[in-house]
Protein backbone atom coordinates (compact mmCIF):
# COMPACT_ATOMS: atom_id res chain seq x y z
CA UNK A 1 0.00 0.00 0.00
CA UNK A 2 3.19 2.20 0.76
CA UNK A 3 5.02 1.62 -2.23
CA UNK A 4 1.96 2.46 -4.50
CA UNK A 5 1.33 5.59 -2.60
CA UNK A 6 4.45 6.56 -3.35
CA UNK A 7 4.15 5.04 -6.83
CA UNK A 8 1.64 7.54 -7.45
CA UNK A 9 2.99 10.59 -5.78
CA UNK A 10 5.95 9.69 -8.16
CA UNK A 11 3.39 9.89 -10.94
CA UNK A 12 2.06 12.99 -10.23
CA UNK A 13 5.41 14.94 -9.18
CA UNK A 14 6.46 13.50 -12.91
CA UNK A 15 3.24 15.62 -13.91
CA UNK A 16 4.48 18.39 -11.84
CA UNK A 17 7.63 18.21 -14.01
CA UNK A 18 5.72 18.08 -17.25
CA UNK A 19 3.73 21.33 -16.66
CA UNK A 20 7.05 23.37 -15.18
CA UNK A 21 8.54 22.36 -18.81
CA UNK A 22 5.83 23.08 -21.07
CA UNK A 23 5.73 26.35 -19.67
CA UNK A 24 9.16 27.17 -19.53
CA UNK A 25 10.74 26.29 -16.02
CA UNK A 26 13.42 23.96 -17.16
CA UNK A 27 15.57 25.77 -14.13
CA UNK A 28 13.41 24.95 -11.43
CA UNK A 29 14.08 20.94 -12.91
CA UNK A 30 17.52 20.84 -13.92
CA UNK A 31 18.63 22.48 -10.69
CA UNK A 32 17.01 20.68 -8.48
CA UNK A 33 16.60 16.57 -7.43
CA UNK A 34 13.64 16.92 -9.58
CA UNK A 35 15.45 15.72 -12.86
CA UNK A 36 16.20 12.77 -11.28
CA UNK A 37 12.73 11.69 -11.34
CA UNK A 38 12.74 12.43 -15.21
CA UNK A 39 12.93 9.03 -16.98
CA UNK A 40 15.74 8.58 -19.39
CA UNK A 41 13.17 7.29 -22.66
CA UNK A 42 11.20 10.61 -21.91
CA UNK A 43 13.58 13.30 -21.14
CA UNK A 44 13.58 14.09 -25.26
CA UNK A 45 9.53 14.18 -25.17
CA UNK A 46 9.37 16.41 -22.40
CA UNK A 47 11.21 18.72 -23.76
CA UNK A 48 8.67 21.90 -25.07
CA UNK A 49 8.41 22.43 -29.04
CA UNK A 50 7.07 25.76 -28.91
CA UNK A 51 9.09 28.76 -27.92
CA UNK A 52 6.31 31.16 -27.93
CA UNK A 53 5.67 30.53 -24.74
CA UNK A 54 8.71 32.75 -23.80
CA UNK A 55 6.40 35.65 -24.61
CA UNK A 56 4.89 35.61 -21.50
CA UNK A 57 6.64 36.90 -18.55
CA UNK A 58 8.44 34.89 -16.21
CA UNK A 59 5.24 35.35 -13.64
CA UNK A 60 2.85 35.73 -15.97
CA UNK A 61 3.91 31.81 -16.63
CA UNK A 62 3.89 30.48 -12.68
CA UNK A 63 0.21 31.77 -13.27
CA UNK A 64 0.01 29.39 -15.92
CA UNK A 65 1.26 26.92 -14.09
CA UNK A 66 -0.33 27.02 -11.32
CA UNK A 67 -4.36 26.94 -13.24
CA UNK A 68 -2.82 23.90 -15.09
CA UNK A 69 -2.38 22.08 -11.35
CA UNK A 70 -5.54 22.69 -10.60
CA UNK A 71 -7.88 23.61 -7.79
CA UNK A 72 -5.65 22.80 -4.56
CA UNK A 73 -2.45 24.65 -6.45
CA UNK A 74 -4.91 27.75 -7.36
CA UNK A 75 -5.99 27.80 -4.01
CA UNK A 76 -2.59 28.37 -2.69
CA UNK A 77 -1.95 31.16 -5.02
CA UNK A 78 -4.85 33.27 -4.00
CA UNK A 79 -4.14 32.63 -0.42
CA UNK A 80 -0.29 33.60 -1.21
CA UNK A 81 -1.68 36.55 -3.29
CA UNK A 82 -2.64 38.27 0.30
CA UNK A 83 1.02 37.44 1.59
CA UNK A 84 3.24 40.29 -0.37
CA UNK A 85 6.11 39.95 2.65
CA UNK A 86 6.84 36.83 1.10
CA UNK A 87 6.43 37.48 -2.70
CA UNK A 88 7.33 39.99 -5.48
CA UNK A 89 4.47 42.68 -6.39
CA UNK A 90 5.01 41.47 -9.94
CA UNK A 91 3.56 37.74 -9.19
CA UNK A 92 0.97 39.19 -6.45
CA UNK A 93 -0.55 40.69 -9.38
CA UNK A 94 -0.37 37.77 -11.50
CA UNK A 95 -1.77 35.71 -8.87
CA UNK A 96 -4.78 37.89 -8.45
CA UNK A 97 -6.18 37.02 -11.51
CA UNK A 98 -6.56 33.35 -10.42
CA UNK A 99 -10.41 32.62 -10.24
CA UNK A 100 -11.83 29.81 -7.66
CA UNK A 101 -14.09 28.08 -10.55
CA UNK A 102 -15.33 24.36 -11.11
CA UNK A 103 -18.24 22.43 -12.87
CA UNK A 104 -20.58 21.78 -10.51
CA UNK A 105 -21.44 18.06 -9.52
CA UNK A 106 -24.49 16.46 -9.80
CA UNK A 107 -27.73 17.04 -8.08
CA UNK A 108 -28.05 13.79 -7.22
CA UNK A 109 -24.54 13.81 -5.41
CA UNK A 110 -25.51 16.77 -3.71
CA UNK A 111 -28.40 15.62 -2.07
CA UNK A 112 -26.77 12.38 -1.36
CA UNK A 113 -24.45 14.49 1.18
CA UNK A 114 -26.76 16.42 2.62
CA UNK A 115 -28.81 13.30 3.65
CA UNK A 116 -26.24 11.51 4.77
CA UNK A 117 -25.38 14.33 6.63
CA UNK A 118 -28.32 15.10 7.72
CA UNK A 119 -29.25 11.58 8.48
CA UNK A 120 -32.68 13.35 7.08
CA UNK A 121 -34.07 13.28 3.26
CA UNK A 122 -34.20 16.18 1.22
CA UNK A 123 -38.12 16.01 0.88
CA UNK A 124 -38.13 16.00 4.62
CA UNK A 125 -35.56 18.61 5.07
CA UNK A 126 -36.93 21.32 2.29
CA UNK A 127 -39.93 22.37 1.08
CA UNK A 128 -38.17 23.26 -1.97
CA UNK A 129 -35.06 22.47 -3.08
CA UNK A 130 -32.97 23.81 -6.82
CA UNK A 131 -31.12 21.08 -8.28
CA UNK A 132 -29.37 23.47 -10.49
CA UNK A 133 -26.68 25.52 -8.06
CA UNK A 134 -26.23 29.32 -7.83
CA UNK A 135 -22.25 28.65 -7.79
CA UNK A 136 -19.83 26.28 -7.87
CA UNK A 137 -15.70 26.46 -6.63
CA UNK A 138 -13.47 24.15 -6.11
CA UNK A 139 -14.23 23.18 -2.56
CA UNK A 140 -18.13 23.11 -3.42
CA UNK A 141 -21.29 24.45 -4.60
CA UNK A 142 -24.19 26.55 -3.09
CA UNK A 143 -28.13 25.62 -3.85
CA UNK A 144 -31.09 27.41 -3.21
CA UNK A 145 -34.19 25.64 -1.24
CA UNK A 146 -37.08 26.41 1.44
CA UNK A 147 -37.46 25.30 4.90
CA UNK A 148 -40.56 23.43 5.86
CA UNK A 149 -41.76 26.52 8.00
CA UNK A 150 -41.03 28.71 4.86
CA UNK A 151 -37.53 30.57 5.58
CA UNK A 152 -35.67 31.01 2.34
CA UNK A 153 -32.35 29.18 2.33
CA UNK A 154 -28.89 28.75 0.82
CA UNK A 155 -27.37 25.32 1.21
CA UNK A 156 -23.23 24.49 0.73
CA UNK A 157 -22.68 21.53 -0.24
CA UNK A 158 -19.01 20.31 -0.11
CA UNK A 159 -17.64 18.94 -3.16
CA UNK A 160 -17.04 14.75 -3.26
CA UNK A 161 -13.57 13.67 -2.32
CA UNK A 162 -12.17 17.13 -2.14
CA UNK A 163 -10.90 16.56 1.21
CA UNK A 164 -8.75 13.38 0.03
CA UNK A 165 -7.94 15.50 -2.73
CA UNK A 166 -6.47 18.61 -1.02
CA UNK A 167 -4.54 16.18 1.39
CA UNK A 168 -3.11 14.10 -1.22
CA UNK A 169 -1.90 17.30 -3.02
CA UNK A 170 -0.64 18.76 0.18
CA UNK A 171 1.43 15.68 0.74
CA UNK A 172 2.70 16.17 -3.06
CA UNK A 173 3.52 20.13 -2.28
CA UNK A 174 5.63 19.32 0.84
CA UNK A 175 7.44 16.27 -1.42
CA UNK A 176 8.30 19.21 -4.25
CA UNK A 177 9.36 21.48 -1.35
CA UNK A 178 11.31 19.33 -0.15
CA UNK A 179 12.97 18.31 -3.03
CA UNK A 180 13.42 22.19 -4.59
CA UNK A 181 13.89 24.23 -1.39
CA UNK A 182 17.32 25.05 -1.69
CA UNK A 183 16.58 26.14 -5.20
CA UNK A 184 13.69 28.65 -3.74
CA UNK A 185 15.87 29.84 -0.82
CA UNK A 186 18.05 31.05 -3.65
CA UNK A 187 15.18 32.64 -5.39
CA UNK A 188 14.28 34.93 -2.25
CA UNK A 189 11.39 32.68 -1.12
CA UNK A 190 12.72 31.79 2.35
CA UNK A 191 10.35 29.37 4.20
CA UNK A 192 8.71 27.78 1.51
CA UNK A 193 7.97 25.05 4.01
CA UNK A 194 6.26 27.53 6.32
CA UNK A 195 4.07 28.54 3.50
CA UNK A 196 2.53 25.66 2.33
CA UNK A 197 2.14 24.55 6.17
CA UNK A 198 0.41 27.70 6.65
CA UNK A 199 -1.96 27.13 3.71
CA UNK A 200 -2.52 23.58 5.15
CA UNK A 201 -3.74 25.10 8.10
CA UNK A 202 -6.21 27.98 5.97
CA UNK A 203 -7.60 25.33 3.85
CA UNK A 204 -8.29 23.15 6.42
CA UNK A 205 -10.48 25.88 8.07
CA UNK A 206 -12.36 26.01 4.56
CA UNK A 207 -13.31 22.50 3.93
CA UNK A 208 -14.83 22.43 7.28
CA UNK A 209 -18.15 24.37 7.04
CA UNK A 210 -19.06 24.28 10.80
CA UNK A 211 -16.23 26.72 11.48
CA UNK A 212 -18.53 28.89 9.04
CA UNK A 213 -21.20 28.43 10.64
CA UNK A 214 -19.40 29.37 13.65
CA UNK A 215 -17.66 32.70 12.31
CA UNK A 216 -21.38 33.69 11.52
CA UNK A 217 -22.83 32.73 14.95
CA UNK A 218 -20.08 35.56 16.09
CA UNK A 219 -20.53 38.01 13.88
CA UNK A 220 -24.04 37.86 14.68
CA UNK A 221 -23.36 38.54 18.91
CA UNK A 222 -21.27 41.30 18.13
CA UNK A 223 -23.43 42.90 16.17
CA UNK A 224 -26.46 42.49 17.92
CA UNK A 225 -27.71 46.01 18.68
CA UNK A 226 -26.75 47.09 14.94
CA UNK A 227 -29.18 48.41 12.84
CA UNK A 228 -27.12 49.68 10.01
CA UNK A 229 -25.69 46.24 9.84
CA UNK A 230 -26.64 42.30 9.67
CA UNK A 231 -25.52 38.77 9.37
CA UNK A 232 -27.35 35.81 7.93
CA UNK A 233 -28.55 33.18 10.36
CA UNK A 234 -26.84 29.89 10.07
CA UNK A 235 -28.88 26.88 11.08
CA UNK A 236 -26.70 24.76 13.36
CA UNK A 237 -28.90 22.06 13.39
CA UNK A 238 -29.07 21.05 9.64
CA UNK A 239 -25.15 21.97 9.39
CA UNK A 240 -22.15 19.36 9.57
CA UNK A 241 -18.38 19.75 8.12
CA UNK A 242 -19.66 19.06 4.97
CA UNK A 243 -22.80 20.87 4.93
CA UNK A 244 -24.10 24.60 5.60
CA UNK A 245 -27.79 25.54 5.88
CA UNK A 246 -27.94 29.52 6.20
CA UNK A 247 -30.25 32.04 5.66
CA UNK A 248 -30.91 33.32 2.45
CA UNK A 249 -30.32 37.27 2.06
CA UNK A 250 -32.27 39.75 -0.90
CA UNK A 251 -30.59 42.50 -1.97
CA UNK A 252 -28.45 43.93 -4.76
CA UNK A 253 -24.87 44.01 -4.67
CA UNK A 254 -23.28 47.11 -3.17
CA UNK A 255 -22.11 48.43 -7.01
CA UNK A 256 -25.65 48.13 -8.28
CA UNK A 257 -27.09 52.11 -7.76
CA UNK A 258 -29.72 51.58 -9.80
CA UNK A 259 -31.43 49.20 -7.74
CA UNK A 260 -30.59 51.33 -4.80
CA UNK A 261 -31.42 54.20 -6.40
CA UNK A 262 -34.78 52.75 -7.48
CA UNK A 263 -35.46 51.70 -3.69
CA UNK A 264 -34.93 55.38 -2.83
CA UNK A 265 -31.39 54.60 -1.55
CA UNK A 266 -28.28 57.26 -1.82
CA UNK A 267 -25.02 54.86 -2.87
CA UNK A 268 -22.81 57.42 -1.06
CA UNK A 269 -24.34 56.99 2.57
CA UNK A 270 -24.12 53.06 1.73
CA UNK A 271 -20.52 53.79 0.67
CA UNK A 272 -19.74 55.83 3.77
CA UNK A 273 -21.60 53.12 6.08
CA UNK A 274 -19.70 50.50 5.18
CA UNK A 275 -16.52 51.60 5.31
CA UNK A 276 -17.23 52.47 9.04
CA UNK A 277 -18.59 49.24 9.40
CA UNK A 278 -15.71 47.68 8.44
CA UNK A 279 -13.53 50.09 10.27
CA UNK A 280 -15.76 48.70 13.65
CA UNK A 281 -15.01 45.44 12.64
CA UNK A 282 -10.95 46.11 12.82
CA UNK A 283 -10.34 49.02 15.48
CA UNK A 284 -13.25 47.93 17.65
CA UNK A 285 -13.78 44.08 17.49
CA UNK A 286 -10.51 42.90 16.19
CA UNK A 287 -12.20 40.04 14.31
CA UNK A 288 -12.98 40.66 10.52
CA UNK A 289 -14.73 39.35 7.28
CA UNK A 290 -11.50 38.87 5.22
CA UNK A 291 -13.04 38.79 1.17
CA UNK A 292 -15.28 42.00 0.90
CA UNK A 293 -15.51 41.84 -2.54
CA UNK A 294 -18.73 43.19 -4.11
CA UNK A 295 -20.24 39.76 -4.33
CA UNK A 296 -20.09 39.40 -0.62
CA UNK A 297 -21.82 42.54 0.38
CA UNK A 298 -25.02 43.21 -0.46
CA UNK A 299 -27.49 46.12 0.08
CA UNK A 300 -30.67 45.26 1.52
CA UNK A 301 -34.32 47.52 0.42
CA UNK A 302 -34.17 49.01 3.89
CA UNK A 303 -30.80 50.05 3.61
CA UNK A 304 -28.96 47.79 5.79
CA UNK A 305 -25.83 45.92 4.85
CA UNK A 306 -25.32 42.32 4.46
CA UNK A 307 -22.03 40.31 4.70
CA UNK A 308 -22.19 36.63 3.35
CA UNK A 309 -19.18 34.44 2.49
CA UNK A 310 -17.81 33.77 5.89
CA UNK A 311 -14.98 31.35 5.36
CA UNK A 312 -12.39 33.42 5.45
CA UNK A 313 -12.07 35.89 8.48
CA UNK A 314 -9.37 37.60 10.02
CA UNK A 315 -8.22 38.07 13.57
CA UNK A 316 -6.20 40.95 15.07
CA UNK A 317 -4.62 41.24 18.41
CA UNK A 318 -4.72 44.11 20.82
CA UNK A 319 -1.09 45.09 20.33
CA UNK A 320 -0.93 44.72 17.05
CA UNK A 321 -4.07 46.60 16.41
CA UNK A 322 -2.07 49.10 18.22
CA UNK A 323 1.09 48.97 16.70
CA UNK A 324 -0.76 49.32 12.92
CA UNK A 325 -2.91 52.53 14.10
CA UNK A 326 0.47 54.20 14.60
CA UNK A 327 1.85 53.48 11.25
CA UNK A 328 -1.31 55.10 9.94
CA UNK A 329 -0.87 57.79 12.75
CA UNK A 330 2.49 58.52 12.76
CA UNK A 331 2.44 58.36 8.69
CA UNK A 332 -0.36 61.62 8.79
CA UNK A 333 2.13 63.07 11.53
CA UNK A 334 5.05 62.33 9.12
CA UNK A 335 6.91 60.98 11.91
CA UNK A 336 9.51 58.05 10.63
CA UNK A 337 10.83 57.37 13.55
CA UNK A 338 7.76 56.50 15.81
CA UNK A 339 6.79 55.29 11.96
CA UNK A 340 10.11 52.23 12.39
CA UNK A 341 9.05 51.61 16.20
CA UNK A 342 5.56 50.97 15.17
CA UNK A 343 6.58 48.64 12.60
CA UNK A 344 9.12 46.79 14.74
CA UNK A 345 6.33 46.56 17.44
CA UNK A 346 3.92 45.24 14.60
CA UNK A 347 6.82 42.74 13.22
CA UNK A 348 6.64 39.26 14.50
CA UNK A 349 10.23 39.29 13.41
CA UNK A 350 12.95 41.47 11.81
CA UNK A 351 16.05 41.75 11.29
CA UNK A 352 16.74 45.36 10.48
CA UNK A 353 20.48 46.19 10.55
CA UNK A 354 20.72 49.79 9.62
CA UNK A 355 17.42 51.70 11.23
CA UNK A 356 18.60 54.21 10.34
CA UNK A 357 18.24 53.42 6.64
CA UNK A 358 14.60 51.75 7.12
CA UNK A 359 13.68 55.34 8.49
CA UNK A 360 14.81 57.27 5.65
CA UNK A 361 12.80 54.54 3.50
CA UNK A 362 10.07 55.34 5.36
CA UNK A 363 10.71 59.35 5.27
CA UNK A 364 10.98 58.80 1.50
CA UNK A 365 7.35 57.32 1.70
CA UNK A 366 5.50 59.95 4.01
CA UNK A 367 7.48 62.65 2.12
CA UNK A 368 5.84 61.05 -1.77
CA UNK A 369 2.31 61.20 -0.25
CA UNK A 370 2.33 64.29 1.95
CA UNK A 371 3.23 66.42 -1.17
CA UNK A 372 -0.22 64.84 -2.51
CA UNK A 373 -3.61 66.44 -1.93
CA UNK A 374 -6.57 64.95 -0.04
CA UNK A 375 -7.98 63.45 -2.88
CA UNK A 376 -4.87 62.17 -4.45
CA UNK A 377 -4.49 59.79 -1.89
CA UNK A 378 -5.67 55.97 -1.81
CA UNK A 379 -4.93 53.17 0.00
CA UNK A 380 -3.73 50.98 -3.37
CA UNK A 381 -0.77 53.12 -3.55
CA UNK A 382 -0.27 53.53 0.05
CA UNK A 383 -0.31 49.46 0.65
CA UNK A 384 1.79 48.71 -2.62
CA UNK A 385 4.47 51.21 -0.79
CA UNK A 386 4.11 49.50 2.64
CA UNK A 387 4.06 45.93 1.01
CA UNK A 388 7.21 47.29 -1.10
CA UNK A 389 9.70 48.14 2.00
CA UNK A 390 7.95 44.81 3.78
CA UNK A 391 9.86 42.92 1.76
CA UNK A 392 12.70 44.26 0.55
CA UNK A 393 13.43 44.48 4.81
CA UNK A 394 11.80 40.57 4.99
CA UNK A 395 9.87 42.38 8.24
CA UNK A 396 7.59 39.01 9.20
CA UNK A 397 4.28 40.68 9.49
CA UNK A 398 0.67 39.30 10.81
CA UNK A 399 -1.14 37.74 8.00
CA UNK A 400 -3.68 39.71 9.44
CA UNK A 401 -2.40 42.83 8.59
CA UNK A 402 -2.32 41.73 4.60
CA UNK A 403 -6.01 41.03 4.62
CA UNK A 404 -6.91 44.20 6.31
CA UNK A 405 -4.96 46.40 3.48
CA UNK A 406 -6.08 44.13 0.96
CA UNK A 407 -9.96 44.31 1.96
CA UNK A 408 -9.77 48.57 2.50
CA UNK A 409 -8.11 48.69 -1.47
CA UNK A 410 -11.11 46.46 -1.99
CA UNK A 411 -13.45 48.74 -0.29
CA UNK A 412 -11.52 51.91 -1.74
CA UNK A 413 -12.27 50.24 -4.80
CA UNK A 414 -16.04 49.87 -4.64
CA UNK A 415 -16.22 53.20 -3.01
CA UNK A 416 -14.73 55.20 -5.50
CA UNK A 417 -17.48 53.69 -8.12
CA UNK A 418 -20.37 54.76 -6.34
CA UNK A 419 -19.02 57.57 -4.42
CA UNK A 420 -16.93 60.01 -6.36
CA UNK A 421 -15.74 61.74 -3.38
CA UNK A 422 -14.78 58.99 -1.63
CA UNK A 423 -11.43 59.78 0.34
CA UNK A 424 -10.47 56.53 2.58
CA UNK A 425 -8.43 58.13 5.07
CA UNK A 426 -11.18 60.56 5.93
CA UNK A 427 -12.73 57.24 7.65
CA UNK A 428 -9.21 56.36 8.84
CA UNK A 429 -8.25 58.95 10.87
CA UNK A 430 -10.77 58.73 13.75
CA UNK A 431 -10.42 55.29 14.24
CA UNK A 432 -6.68 55.49 14.40
CA UNK A 433 -7.02 58.74 17.05
CA UNK A 434 -9.05 56.58 19.11
CA UNK A 435 -7.25 53.68 19.50
CA UNK A 436 -3.97 55.70 19.94
CA UNK A 437 -5.85 56.82 23.47
CA UNK A 438 -6.91 53.72 24.51
CA UNK A 439 -3.53 52.50 25.13
CA UNK A 440 -3.49 55.52 27.93
CA UNK A 441 -7.00 54.76 29.40
CA UNK A 442 -6.82 54.05 33.27
CA UNK A 443 -8.25 50.67 32.24
CA UNK A 444 -5.31 49.71 29.23
CA UNK A 445 -2.96 51.69 32.05
CA UNK A 446 -4.03 49.02 35.17
CA UNK A 447 -4.39 46.34 32.66
CA UNK A 448 -0.66 46.47 31.76
CA UNK A 449 0.40 47.01 35.11
CA UNK A 450 -1.59 43.69 36.65
CA UNK A 451 -0.19 41.99 33.49
CA UNK A 452 3.72 42.96 34.72
CA UNK A 453 3.18 42.48 38.16
CA UNK A 454 1.83 39.18 37.47
CA UNK A 455 4.89 38.19 35.03
CA UNK A 456 7.16 39.36 37.80
CA UNK A 457 5.60 37.56 41.39
CA UNK A 458 5.83 34.35 38.14
CA UNK A 459 9.10 35.09 38.10
CA UNK A 460 9.94 35.75 41.74
CA UNK A 461 8.00 32.13 42.06
CA UNK A 462 9.95 29.95 39.76
CA UNK A 463 13.18 31.58 40.50
CA UNK A 464 14.19 29.69 43.68
CA UNK A 465 13.70 26.07 41.97
CA UNK A 466 15.45 27.34 38.62
CA UNK A 467 18.34 28.56 41.03
CA UNK A 468 17.81 25.27 42.44
CA UNK A 469 18.43 23.21 39.46
CA UNK A 470 21.49 25.51 38.35
CA UNK A 471 23.48 24.79 41.53
CA UNK A 472 22.14 21.01 41.79
CA UNK A 473 24.14 20.95 37.63
CA UNK A 474 26.76 22.40 39.28
CA UNK A 475 27.22 20.10 41.96
CA UNK A 476 27.00 16.86 39.99
CA UNK A 477 29.56 18.86 37.26
CA UNK A 478 27.07 18.98 34.41
CA UNK A 479 27.42 23.17 34.37
CA UNK A 480 30.88 24.16 33.36
CA UNK A 481 31.63 28.11 32.61
CA UNK A 482 34.91 28.87 30.97
CA UNK A 483 35.37 32.75 30.72
CA UNK A 484 38.70 34.22 29.07
CA UNK A 485 39.03 38.15 29.10
CA UNK A 486 42.03 40.45 28.93
CA UNK A 487 41.92 44.37 29.15
CA UNK A 488 38.18 44.76 29.64
CA UNK A 489 38.19 46.30 33.12
CA UNK A 490 36.70 49.21 32.29
CA UNK A 491 33.84 47.66 30.68
CA UNK A 492 33.34 45.20 33.52
CA UNK A 493 32.87 48.00 35.62
CA UNK A 494 30.62 49.43 33.50
CA UNK A 495 28.45 46.49 33.22
CA UNK A 496 28.36 46.05 36.69
CA UNK A 497 27.03 49.96 37.02
CA UNK A 498 24.30 49.24 34.35
CA UNK A 499 23.13 46.07 35.89
CA UNK A 500 22.97 48.01 39.44
CA UNK A 501 21.16 50.29 38.11
CA UNK A 502 19.01 47.71 36.38
CA UNK A 503 18.23 45.97 39.59
CA UNK A 504 17.46 49.39 40.96
CA UNK A 505 14.83 49.82 38.48
CA UNK A 506 13.20 46.67 39.45
CA UNK A 507 12.79 47.16 42.73
CA UNK A 508 11.13 51.34 41.67
CA UNK A 509 8.68 49.45 39.44
CA UNK A 510 8.04 46.45 41.85
CA UNK A 511 7.10 49.13 44.42
CA UNK A 512 4.94 51.14 42.03
CA UNK A 513 3.01 47.85 41.08
CA UNK A 514 2.65 46.70 44.13
CA UNK A 515 1.82 50.24 45.87
CA UNK A 516 -0.92 50.76 42.40
CA UNK A 517 -2.42 47.15 43.84
CA UNK A 518 -2.92 48.11 46.95
CA UNK A 519 -4.66 51.23 45.84
CA UNK A 520 -6.86 49.53 43.46
CA UNK A 521 -7.95 46.66 46.30
CA UNK A 522 -7.82 49.52 49.37
CA UNK A 523 -6.15 47.00 51.45
CA UNK A 524 -5.14 48.31 55.18
CA UNK A 525 -5.81 51.58 56.85
CA UNK A 526 -6.25 54.78 55.12
CA UNK A 527 -4.46 58.07 55.64
CA UNK A 528 -5.48 61.00 53.65
CA UNK A 529 -8.05 59.16 50.97
CA UNK A 530 -4.95 56.29 50.30
CA UNK A 531 -3.97 53.32 51.95
CA UNK A 532 -0.94 53.61 54.54
CA UNK A 533 0.95 50.79 52.53
CA UNK A 534 0.86 52.74 49.15
CA UNK A 535 2.05 55.78 50.77
CA UNK A 536 4.99 53.88 52.35
CA UNK A 537 5.41 52.65 48.47
CA UNK A 538 5.14 55.56 46.81
CA UNK A 539 7.76 57.03 49.67
CA UNK A 540 10.79 54.32 48.76
CA UNK A 541 10.02 54.59 45.06
CA UNK A 542 10.11 58.45 45.00
CA UNK A 543 13.62 58.17 47.23
CA UNK A 544 15.51 55.23 45.50
CA UNK A 545 14.33 57.12 41.87
CA UNK A 546 16.46 60.13 43.19
CA UNK A 547 19.62 57.65 44.26
CA UNK A 548 19.26 56.31 40.84
CA UNK A 549 18.81 60.17 38.92
CA UNK A 550 22.01 60.97 41.49
CA UNK A 551 23.90 57.99 40.13
CA UNK A 552 23.26 59.07 36.36
CA UNK A 553 24.58 62.72 36.83
CA UNK A 554 27.33 61.94 38.94
CA UNK A 555 28.49 58.83 35.66
CA UNK A 556 27.62 62.12 32.80
CA UNK A 557 30.56 64.07 34.81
Amino acid sequence: MIFNQTIKNINRIRSVIQVLLKYGFEDVVVNTPLKNLIPQNKKINWARQDKSIFEYSRWERVRMVTEELGATFIKLAQVLSNRPDILPSELIDELEKLQDEAAPFSPEQARAIIEEETGQSVDELFSYFEDRPMGSASIGQVHRARLQDGKDVVVKVRRPKVKQLVRTDLELLKEFIRLTENYLKRQGILNPMDIVETFEATIKKELDYGIEARNLQQFRNFYAKETRFSVPIAFKELSTEKVLVMELVHGCKITDTQQMEAWGLDPRKIAETGMDIYLKQIFEFGYFHADPHPGNILVQKDGSICLIDFGMVGKLLKRDKLAFAGIIVSMANKDPRSMALNFRRLAIDSDIEDMRNFEYRLSELIEEFASLELEEINMSALTIGLQRIIYDYKLKIPGSVFLILRALVILEGIGERIHPEFQTFEFFKPYGRKIMMEQFSIKDITSDILFTGSQFLSFLNKFPGEFKYILKKVRKGELHFNVHYHGFEPLTKKINSVANRLVLTLLICTLVMASTLVLINHVGHSWYGAPVLTWIGYTLAGFLSLLLLLSVLRNRR
